[in-house]
């Protein structure tokens, strides 16, 4: 099978757990992700994140983003990127109809917590690139952090390329 590129769905900010957070969704269906697949992500989605107080030395907004990732075949993926620490990159992810993942089945919109070191795919990393790059132009280059400009700063949606 060769490699395609998937579509990118960009989506308004939501506020969760006291977060800021951007949200990218990626899949091969023109029509976007299911809804029964979103809302069952998005219900796992508190339980990936860090207190949004931080640490004592952080001073950064609470913000990040989120991929949710719909599969071709029954999987779902839904990776957590949690600013933290003002320049660390805090990652929580979960799963669901993956059951080589600890899934309890193939459902695509039953999620659960998945504990691996692993931070993405090639489709899902996509956004990381341009999310470094704005949280550097809003947040930590400027004298005070500008927290609106961040959240309104994403990756147009169109498809999972990257220019490089």
């Amino acid at each position: 099978m060769a490699f395609a590129e998937k579509f990118l769905f960009t989506l308004p900010p939501v506020e969760i757990g006291g977060r800021r957070l951007k949200r990218y969704h990626v899949t091969s269906d023109r029509a976007g992700i299911e809804p029964e697949v979103e809302k069952a992500a998005y219900a796992l989605l508190p339980e990936l994140l860090p207190p949004a107080e931080g640490t004592p030395a952080d001073g950064a907004p609470a913000a990040g983003f989120v991929v949710l990732h719909r599969g071709g075949d029954t999987g779902a993926y839904l990776n957590a990127y949690s600013w933290v620490w003002d320049n660390v990159l805090h990652f929580g992810g979960g799963a669901a109809g993956q059951p080589v993942l600890g899934c309890p089945d193939t459902d695509p919109a039953h999620f659960v917590r998945v504990d691996r070191s692993w931070i993405g795919c090639v489709w899902e990393l996509a956004p990381l690139e341009h999310e470094r790059s704005a949280w550097i132009r809003h947040v930590l280059a400027p004298d005070a952090p500008d927290l609106a400009g961040y959240l309104g700063d994403a990756l147009p949606s169109g498809t999972t390329e990257v220019s490089g």
